[in-house]
């Protein structure tokens, strides 16, 4: 098949998907205007009927109906209105995505759907002012590890911070981290990378849009993770609080009003005690960060710290420190 048979084939078939379905059609005289005035390309009824009929043999869908004319339409698209608002909305509200990539991407999903659905779509956009990040090698970082990862090879990148003015600096005085990637984990906002970092000589996470480039892939084979490594298991405990911490096993005394929000942060199968009618004890396994620190400050009082005492120490120690910068 040549070239400009192919691309008035595409042509055809991508104006059909956008533009009609079983109630809005094209005749094969309005086919070939709009090939002429739209794509500058001239062709034949007899032409346009062929390449038609290729598509459908295809498995393309594209349908149609006699009547005084031949009428065309596509009736095959893969996602369904409401699916594509799913999509739609989790694109718009990451934090991964900067927003010009977010606005390429809507664009390209609204070419799923026939224009009259794609512009009731429009319609319906809408994010309550969310932070998204600057860092436009987002794309290329995912696909770097995720080769490294399939390869078992080590990475190379430098890692960002910020300072008191807002401005990124390249941590760890300047020079790149060499880490062995395990598993990229997407938290909901943010996508994090974990795995053996070189120069630490321990498991780390690192934020993706804080990786100041694309990583090099390095012809060195990666640590090999621990036996009992699992990354779903893993991504439970983290509580989306990725510091270097290893999950450990906490004890919560609780209010029976926080049980639904416990479940919320950690699904339904951790391990519970009842205590009386309005409190019960909660076994949860987390990295006892900070993070995880402020998310039971935030309950005023109605979850409490138990053990193991390593930690109801460090909160203890947090809160007094707290009060004493007052």
């Amino acid at each position: 098949m040549e070239n400009g048979t192919k691309l008035r084939i595409l042509y055809l078939y991508q104006h059909l998907v956008q533009h009609t379905d079983a109630e809005h059609t094209l005749s094969t005289a309005e086919l070939m205007k709009i090939l002429k005035e739209d794509y500058s390309v001239k062709v034949s009824r007899n032409t346009i009927s062929d390449d038609l009929a290729m598509l459908h043999d295809c498995g393309l869908h594209i349908e149609h109906y006699e009547s005084t004319q031949n009428k065309y339409y596509y009736d095959g698209h893969i996602y369904e209105l409401p699916e594509l608002k799913v999509l739609v909305d989790a694109i718009s509200s990451s934090k991964f995505i900067t927003q010009r990539k977010s606005d390429e991407l809507i664009a390209k999903l609204l070419t799923l759907t026939n224009s009259q659905n794609a512009a009731k779509l429009r319609r319906h956009i809408y994010v309550a002012g969310r932070a998204k990040s600057d860092n436009e090698n987002g794309y290329y970082i995912v696909d770097a590890i995720n080769d490294a990862i399939d390869t078992k090879r080590k990475i190379s990148f430098r890692y960002t911070d910020f300072d008191v003015t807002k401005q990124r600096y390249i941590a760890n005085d300047g020079e790149p981290y060499t880490v062995s990637p395990y598993t990229l984990i997407w938290d909901g906002d943010y996508y994090y990378m974990r795995g053996f970092c070189d120069e630490r000589q321990e498991m780390r996470n690192f934020r993706l849009d804080r990786i100041a480039e694309q990583p090099k892939i390095l012809n060195q084979i990666a640590v090999m993770p621990p036996e009992d490594y699992t990354p779903a298991d893993y991504s439970k405990h983290v509580f989306r609080m990725y510091d270097t911490d290893e999950p450990v096993s906490v004890q919560l005394y609780c209010h029976v009003s926080v049980m639904k929000y416990l479940i919320d942060k950690f699904g339904s199968d951790f391990e519970t005690m009842v205590v009386d009618d309005e409190h019960f004890k909660a076994t949860v396994s987390v990295c006892p960060s900070t993070t995880f620190y402020s998310w039971v400050f935030g309950f005023n009082g109605k979850i409490k710290v138990e053990g193991p005492q390593n930690v109801a120490e460090t909160y203890k120690e947090m809160l007094v420190n707290a009060l004493n910068e007052m």
